[in-house]
């Protein structure tokens, strides 16, 4: 093997660098670090680790290294909030770069004058609220705090922006740092959802006030919406401690009858003594016509009321986008030898009309349905001539269609043997 006979020299950069005079040096990386904030943010790094630092001159490159990653990315986030977002790409190096922030304030002593500014510089864009962005802002913005008078002023700020996150994150903040005054002030200027009591509820219990939590709570079932399952909770809990089981039986009932699920209708038949399901079944199954259809259609089976399983099944039809493994096609196959009549008409439902132009996926999954059509007519009523004489028509309807043919031919035992 040749080498080169070129003599390899020092770098020229190099070579001008040894030149030069100190000041000529400084003057050259100042120039750079003002001009490309990830180079001034290398020449921290740099000089942390190659030149010994007292512990002051330590915290201040900290703190110039974290002021250096918001330089870098500021423009950007700029552009992201004027904007309502932007490039996926842009707004995950966005991202990448505020997560930097966040373990470098979490991992260094960053002086407290360093954090106070760029917490000033964050606190517009968490008000905007615009960029996309606000869940990296928000972790910068706590992780700008060391301590409880930190996070005081940082609750302020919060309360000035105004606006229900802000203030929800202002009142949790005064409730971390324990003061009960502020943390109430705030709490009651919103009181609308049930997990808004549950929280109240739960201060005072843990507080002491006993009598006040359990008020809070069942104000809450009556003043509330939405959520009201943890206060629910809270209560039946409460109830089972004092032994109140009349009260704890009743609200485990409003927790399982508040979109019932078959798995709610099994953990209550469990909880209740054989006297008391006798005396809440009913009232369980009235509350069948306000659940999901499926959910429905899942209590029906497991109870063996196979005629209101297959009019819940009717009802909603057959499932357009399944693929044969949705419950409601479970539930079909169960139903198939006590209606068969009917369970051949609701998968031939499913095949909408066969004698037009579609996708090659459509027919494929159309091709799935009449497969089942087959097992009806062959396997099921034990009426191979209807199914033979059924699909003919469907393959002369479609013989100028190729892919159709292709696609039923895969699927569809026979096919081909029409």
């Amino acid at each position: 093997m040749k080498t080169s006979k070129i003599v390899k020299q020092k770098d020229p950069l190099r070579q001008l660098l040894e030149a030069a005079e100190n000041k000529v040096l400084i003057e050259l990386i100042e120039d750079l670090a003002i001009m490309l904030p990830e180079a001034r943010r290398e020449c921290f790094e740099y000089l942390k680790a190659h030149v010994k630092l007292s512990p002051g001159q330590k915290e201040t490159a900290d703190g110039e290294g974290v002021f250096a990653l918001w330089g870098e990315l500021e423009s950007d986030l700029a552009e992201l909030d004027e904007y309502g977002g932007g490039d996926y790409d842009l707004a995950d190096h966005v991202s990448d770069l505020l997560h930097e922030i966040v373990k470098k304030l979490a991992k260094n002593k960053v002086p407290q004058e360093y954090r106070v500014d760029l917490l000033d510089e964050v606190l517009p864009y968490l008000q905007s609220c615009n960029a996309g962005l606000e869940d990296d802002l928000y972790d910068v913005a706590y992780a700008c705090c060391y301590n409880n008078d930190d996070l005081r002023r940082l609750a302020e700020d919060f309360e000035a922006m105004g606006g229900n996150w802000p203030m929800d994150n202002a009142r949790r903040i005064y409730l971390k740092i324990g003061d009960k005054e502020k943390y109430l002030e705030l709490r009651a200027l919103k009181m609308e959802v049930g997990a808004d009591y549950h929280e109240l509820a739960t201060f005072y219990w843990e507080l002491g006030e006993k009598e006040k939590a359990i008020r809070t709570a069942k104000d809450g079932l009556g003043k509330g919406y939405g959520r009201l399952d943890e206060l629910r909770q809270f209560l039946s809990e409460r109830a089972q401690e004092s032994g109140n089981r009349q009260e704890y039986i009743q609200l485990q009932f409003e927790q399982t009858v508040d979109h019932l699920t078959l798995k709610k209708y099994l953990q209550f038949r469990k909880l209740c003594t054989k006297d008391e399901w006798g005396v809440y079944e009913n009232a369980v199954l009235k509350k069948l016509d306000r659940t999901w259809a499926e959910e429905k259609l899942k209590i029906y089976m497991h109870k063996k009321e196979y005629d209101k399983a297959l009019t819940t099944l009717l009802k909603e039809g057959y499932p357009y986008h399944s693929y044969g493994d949705e419950y409601e096609l479970k539930a079909a196959s169960t139903l198939e030898t006590r209606f068969p009549d009917k369970i051949l008409g609701y998968y031939q439902s499913g095949l909408g009309n066969l004698n037009r132009s579609l996708t090659r996926k459509e027919y494929g999954r159309k091709a799935k349905v009449i497969k089942k059509v087959r097992h009806m007519y062959v396997d099921i009523m034990n009426k191979p001539e209807q199914w033979t004489q059924f699909a003919r028509q469907v393959k002369l309807d479609n013989k100028k269609r190729p892919a159709f043919q292709e696609e039923f031919k895969k699927t569809v035992p026979g096919w081909g043997n029409l």
